[in-house]
């Protein structure tokens, strides 16, 4: 069974988001299950010159942008066993940054096209094409409207992984159409129409033979219309064909055994983690005390992950005798919450308004808890983390964050985190504060610990979801 991955991002060449790790590590798990996987990627400026140096050449041709003629180049590089394909376009991808154009649904078409074009220069014939999000979600209906007559192309079956619905790739009707090349027989409502303009997101949705997202509790959600983002209709009436399969976490990378960026590695010792704890405090200015309570906040900050809530209860939560640690950038208003909050507490909050991984690695590490109280998280990869690194996670019961952290029970000593159910914040500060009434009786924490030390969210169970999937559409099953 041959699969290609399509999708706009992957570690280690370049990264917005989590669907840059989930494109790095799946592939790798696919491969071990005996799947023979490639992945295609745009060719960025942001991947690394040593990389990019390293790109032979496959073929060039033409891709058809509309009425246009654009240059592709079709590159290729193998790295620790995987290997990529790269569609090389200067004008579209030699640029600072990967998304935030005004020319993203040109750029983007032009890659869903590329990557159909490329398929019949590769010394690989893809059973399954996998796309992933809004930027790749065009091919499967590229491949039905201009590749439909080609005999090679009639036996491709198409997967699509939502990794955030909230993210749809729509623009103007009149750009799509152009840019397509098509008329108005594929701008309706069971077509690319929607609400008077054109969806890359719909495509893949109507058009791709299967759906996937990124946890089961997820999959559920997005089939109502409060988590449905406008696509609620179309997915209910796709639910056969769509699947929730949780995503998985590098395990190797995510190691605090052999983490180099912390102070003191470790695996299950509470005593060593609290080293973490000291350096970090002492590196960074708050008082040295092992004892306290560190939560950590490592996160986009936007609405979407619950800053709203935070920011509602963050002085209250202050009163407490606890540190806070936050990294992330995003919205203004957030990052000056959380930097006022450091003026006013120096003792008690340390604000890093920047992403660096090495830092998010030293946060986990000198975390007991991780904060997360999400209005919504298709899967979400911080609280997988945090398990790695022996933090309690402290989330809103939605999606992956439901799947994966399992309340702790008092009575039964049963559990992996602390979660609340309504969107509210002061339910958020009674879940925080039961923390850390729980934290401050050590045997108590000790065992949620050890609940967390024997959960497994590495990459193997998802491929061998996926392979049962792909074994669905594989020709052999016609």
């Amino acid at each position: 069974m041959n699969v290609l991955f399509a999708a706009s991002e992957a570690v280690p060449f370049v990264k917005s988001g989590g669907l840059a790790d989930v494109i790095g590590s799946l592939p790798r798990a696919l491969q071990a299950a005996g799947v023979k996987v490639r992945i295609i990627l745009p060719k960025y400026e942001e991947i690394p010159a040593a990389i990019r140096g390293q790109m032979t050449t496959v073929k060039e041709f033409s891709v058809y942008v509309g009425w246009r003629h654009q240059y592709c180049g079709l590159q290729e590089l193998t790295l620790d066993g995987i290997h990529y394909y790269f569609i090389d376009n200067e004008f579209y991808f030699k640029r600072k940054g990967i998304y935030g154009y005004g020319d993203d649904a040109e750029r983007f078409v032009f890659f869903s096209r590329a990557v159909c074009e490329a398929v019949q220069h590769m010394d690989f014939a893809p059973d399954i094409l996998h796309c992933h999000d809004w930027q790749t979600g065009l091919i499967p209906f590229i491949l039905k409207a201009h590749y439909h007559h080609i005999e090679a192309y009639r036996r491709i079956r198409t997967v699509f992984t939502i990794h955030n619905l909230k993210y749809q790739g729509r623009f103007s009707r009149k750009l799509l159409q152009d840019l397509l090349g098509v008329g108005d027989s594929y701008f309706h409502q069971e077509s690319l129409e929607f609400y008077g303009d054109g969806s890359c997101m719909k495509g893949a949705l109507v058009y791709s033979d299967l759906i996937t997202t990124v946890s089961g509790t997820y999959a559920e959600e997005i089939k109502t219309p409060y988590f449905g983002e406008g696509m609620d209709g179309i997915l209910r009436a796709r639910a056969g064909d769509l699947f929730g399969i949780l995503n998985g976490l590098d395990n190797d990378f995510y190691d605090p055994m052999k983490d180099p960026d912390i102070a003191v590695n470790y695996r299950n010792s509470l005593v060593k983690k609290r080293l973490n704890k000291l350096a970090f405090q002492q590196e960074y200015g708050l008082p040295a005390r092992a004892e306290v309570p560190v939560i950590g906040l490592v996160s986009r900050l936007v609405e979407q992950k619950g800053l709203d809530l935070i920011e509602r209860i963050l002085y209250e939560l202050l009163q407490e005798d606890i540190q806070f640690i936050l990294l992330g950038t995003g919205e203004w208003k957030y990052e000056q919450l959380f930097k006022e909050a450091a003026g006013r507490f120096p003792d008690k909050v340390t604000a890093h308004i920047r992403f660096q991984e090495s830092l998010a690695h030293q946060i986990y590490a000198a975390s007991d808890l991780f904060l997360m109280p999400s209005q919504f998280e298709p899967c979400g990869l911080g609280q997988l983390i945090a398990f790695r690194y022996r933090a309690v996670p402290v989330v809103r019961e939605t999606g992956g964050l439901k799947d994966t952290v399992i309340p702790y029970n008092e009575y039964s000593g049963e559990g992996t985190g602390f979660s609340f159910a309504n969107y509210n914040a002061h339910e958020l500060l009674f879940t925080l504060k039961r923390a850390l009434a729980v934290y401050a009786e050590p045997e108590k924490w000790g065992k949620i610990v050890g609940n967390i030390a024997r959960t497994d969210f590495g990459w193997g169970q998802a491929a061998k979801q996926y392979k049962q999937l792909y074994g669905r559409l594989a020709p052999a099953n016609g």
